[in-house]
Formats: C-alpha cells, structure tokens, sequence
C-alpha cells in the first residue's frame, strides 16, 4: 500500500543521524505534504535489512543508509535492487573519492564520528547545562555560562541556546517582563558574556500571533497586542543599556544566522 507521504527509510549501523539529516535538507526543497522518517538505527545483522526492504516494498518508499561495513551494505544493495526498491547510499560515494585522494583503506568501523571522546562530552554537557538554565528557571546559571541571552518572549532564545550549546559554549537564558525584576546576578557577570535579542515589534506582534493560533488560542490577547509588545521592547532597551551588552538584531535572521553571529562575537571574530 502506497502512503500519503512518502516513506523513507534511514537504515545506519550507527544512530543514522547523518542520514536523517541529509534527508530532511532534500525534502526542504520540495513544496509537497513533506515526508515521513523512520529511524532504523545500530543495523548488526541481515535480518533487519530484509525486514526494512519489506517494509519499504510494501510502501514504495525509499530507502537512505549509511552503513560503512562492506557485507552488511552489498547485502542491502542487492536485496534493495531484486525487490525493486530505491536506496540511496548517503556516505559511500564521498568514503571512495577519499579511498582514491588520500589513497588509504577506510576503517569500515560505525559509529565513529560519535566516539565518547573529550569534546563529545563537552557538547553533551552543553545541551544540559542550556536545558538546566533554560528561560532563567535557575539564575545561578548566569554566574557559570560562557554566554547569556537576553530578550522577550519568542525571541529564540531557546532555540539559539541550544544551538550554541552544540558548538559547546555554555548558554543561560533569561526572559526580560516588565513586572518582573531582571535577577541580579545579570548585573554583576562581564558584560561581554551577555548578549541582548532585539526584535521589531512589528515582527514580534507576527510572532506572538502565529504563536497563540497555534496554541488555539485567541490572537487578539494581550500577549500580542501592540501597545504591550512595545512596552516590554521599552523595557527590555532599558535593561541591556543598564548591562552594557552588546545586541543583536534577530528582528530577520535565521536561528543558525543569529547563532553564528552570537558565536564569532563571543570568540572575538569579525562577522560580516
């Protein structure tokens, strides 16, 4: 039975988030219902793959891997092909152009990429410790983070947090309210760790308008009125001037745009 959405299959004798990956950035290209992935990762013996290649037959859905052991990926190729099903080898034609440039045997060894080493856990403790301080549930967190973001509600900054936290900077976040004093501890950390998030409130007022209709709620709220926005805008200007922090405008950015920036500012970097 074919699906509404396509189906593909990531097949990985490791996590398969490689795979997953690329498969998103593709289907980003299409203007379609969007695609549905299913995660079959560590992948050990033959027996799965058959079972994923049935599956995928029944479906007509397509099958992406990124399996690096030589048996285990020949027997997926010829099984894929005398069914009759699409596979995709994600890793393959860029592990043979290196085999020629660097004129070396691959390891064959999965899992690589994502051995437990130093800078793994440094990344791993990053995520938690942006979990952790998330939304300034714990103000201490401000007095231990490499970086803090600053802004109102929907400004990104969780998204931002956890993007920084993957390039393995320490990120605390705090939501700046009118009626509510920002914690002290923002005043006594280097201003050069503080970043504030400015926003139009035009941009802002789309936002938190598209933010309450996706919760069900009503749109004409005081949470995306006009008059409050700039009020919290106001407020917010007040207290970065008051920290001395530098600002980025996030009013038009990408997350990763935004992050980027954040990240070279923090590093002493010029961005342009």
């Amino acid at each position: 039975m074919v699906s509404d959405r396509p189906i593909v299959y990531v097949v990985s004798d490791s996590v398969g988030e490689t795979a997953e990956l690329v498969v998103k950035a593709a289907a980003s290209q299409f203007n379609s219902g969007g695609i549905e992935i299913k995660r079959v990762p560590y992948v050990e013996d033959t027996q799965t793959i058959e079972e994923v290649i049935s599956l995928a037959s029944e479906c007509s859905g397509i099958i992406a891997y990124t399996l690096v052991v030589p048996a285990m990926k020949q027997h997926l190729e010829r099984r894929a092909a005398e069914a009759g099903v699409s596979a995709v080898d994600i890793m393959g034609p860029m592990m043979n152009q290196l085999q020629i440039r660097l004129k070396q045997t691959p390891r064959y060894e999965p899992g690589v990429v994502h051995k437990l080493d130093d800078d793994y856990f440094r990344k791993v403790e990053a995520i938690e410790f942006a979990v952790k301080y998330d939304d300034g549930r714990d103000p201490r967190g401000i007095l231990k983070a490499d970086v803090i973001l600053i802004g109102v509600s929907r400004t990104s900054k969780t998204p931002l947090s956890q993007y920084l936290a993957h390039k393995r900077l320490k990120v605390a976040n705090v939501p700046i309210v009118p009626e509510v004093e920002p914690p002290e501890e923002l005043f006594t950390v280097p201003s050069h760790r503080c970043f504030g998030l400015r926003i139009t409130p035009e941009k802002l007022n789309d936002i938190r308008i598209e933010r309450l209709k996706a919760l069900g709620l009503n749109a004409e709220a005081n949470y995306a009125n006009i008059s409050r926005i700039k009020q919290e805008l106001d407020y917010f200007n007040k207290t970065i001037d008051k920290i001395g922090c530098r600002v980025v405008d996030v009013s038009n950015k990408a997350v990763e745009e935004s992050a980027n920036l954040i990240y070279n500012l923090y590093q002493g970097k010029t961005y342009k």
